[in-house]
């Protein structure tokens, strides 16, 4: 009897202990509810701040995504405004252009008109002389002329000669290389001139047209006028082209040595005789003219452009229309 009381007692305590050891793992399982409010509240927090993130990824996508349209918008404006600037520029420039060829082409139509009334003087001129012939001693007072006018001419030479070599040694002392080759280079055409000037004394004036053409033409000089041919009229114009060609190189030189400005300095103006041999017309008349041509020569020269003349052929010829300004005539009738 003890012993089935006390195997009921030891079952009693066996199944309270397991059924107390089975309840453990399901009390542990269930948190508090204040632990479980907290992890919900964190969980939400995570649930905004991912939401606020989200949403200023979004704010920061929309900001690039207009940044880069107005950029290309501001790119898009400006190419349109550099093509409209070009389109403009390439207009004016068109428009200049346009301006300048109808300049141009103006200033040859007119050079044109004023070489054909030229040559028309020219042909009329030739005609009437064909009708008419300086009398013997007209003739022969000519020629004396021309002999006195030869021998001036001759010893004007030699006293330019001497003023040459003073002019030489001053441009050397002043280290002017480039005007002192160009003035060496004038002096030898004069030097190749003046040698037709010995066999002057043979020259055959009867077989020169020029000592029984009367006159045909008339200038004006210093508010005097002038009578000559055809043949004292080309020389003059020969006087203005030589001028010219020789004072632009005289520009030229003056510019290649860095000194100021002053045609009057160089030799080529001082002397004006190149081209001239004693013939046709007085030396005072060939200098004026060729000096004309020399100030205008020597001022394109220097500015290293083409205002009065162009270059043709490897020379510099003055432009007919500035041509007819300096050497103004007319027909005598």
């Amino acid at each position: 009897m003890i012993m089935s009381k006390l195997n009921r007692i030891v079952v009693a305590v066996l199944v309270s202990s397991v059924l107390v050891v089975g309840s453990l793992p399901a009390r542990a399982q269930q948190q508090p509810p204040q632990e479980q409010k907290q992890q919900e509240d964190q969980n939400k927090q995570k649930v905004k701040k991912q939401q606020k993130a989200e949403k200023q990824q979004e704010q920061q996508n929309q900001q690039q995504q207009v940044k880069q349209q107005q950029k290309a918008q501001r790119k898009q404006e400006q190419q349109q405004q550099q093509q409209q600037a070009a389109q403009k520029q390439q207009e004016q420039q068109n428009q200049q252009q346009q301006v300048k060829q109808q300049r141009k082409a103006e200033r040859q139509q007119q050079q044109q008109q004023q070489q054909q009334q030229q040559q028309q003087q020219v042909k009329q001129q030739q005609k009437a002389q064909k009708q008419q012939r300086l009398s013997q001693q007209e003739q022969q007072q000519r020629i004396s002329h021309q002999q006195q006018r030869v021998v001036q001419y001759r010893e004007h030479l030699d006293q330019q000669q001497r003023d040459a070599e003073q002019h030489a040694a001053q441009l050397q002392q002043q280290k002017r290389m480039a005007q002192y080759r160009f003035q060496q280079q004038y002096l030898q055409r004069l030097r190749q001139q003046q040698l037709s000037l010995r066999n002057a004394s043979n020259y055959n004036y009867g077989r020169d047209p020029y000592f029984y053409t009367p006159p045909s033409y008339r200038y004006s000089r210093g508010g005097t006028y002038y009578e000559t041919n055809q043949y004292g009229l080309n020389l003059l114009r020969q006087a203005v082209n030589y001028g010219y060609e020789e004072g632009f190189r005289a520009g030229q030189a003056d510019r290649q040595d860095h000194w100021g400005y002053n045609y009057e300095d160089s030799y080529a103006y001082r002397d004006a005789n190149y081209g001239y041999g004693g013939y046709y017309v007085e030396r005072d008349d060939y200098n004026y003219y060729f000096r004309e041509g020399f100030r205008r020569g020597y001022e394109d020269g220097y500015n290293s452009r083409y205002r009065y003349g162009r270059r043709s052929n490897g020379k510099y010829v003055l432009l007919g229309a500035v041509l007819g300004a300096i050497l103004v005539f007319e027909a005598l009738r």
